[in-house]
């Protein structure tokens, strides 16, 4: 087993247990207990572990970051357009 394995079960963890919160989200549209400059800053700072990740080629970094990233932006977005 290679060190790379640590790092997709740790990204598939942290993805994993963002989802009920998205789905929760995404399904009801209620956002007015979400912190619009927690969801801001997160989805950026989301976007920046994506680009490391790219600049590293690691594919546990990438993985999970383009899909955290879908569903934070997809939140944001719910937040901005339902506050």
């Amino acid at each position: 087993m290679t060190g790379e394995w640590i790092g997709y079960v740790g990204a598939t963890l942290t993805t994993l247990s963002f989802l009920p919160q998205a789905i929760k989200t995404i399904r009801t549209r209620d956002t007015r207990g979400i912190s619009l400059g927690m969801y801001a800053v997160f989805t950026v700072g989301v976007a920046f572990w994506f680009g490391y990740g790219l600049v590293l080629g690691s594919w546990p970094m990438i993985a999970s970051n383009i899909v955290t990233l879908g569903l934070s932006a997809t939140i944001l977005v719910l937040k901005l357009r339902y506050g």
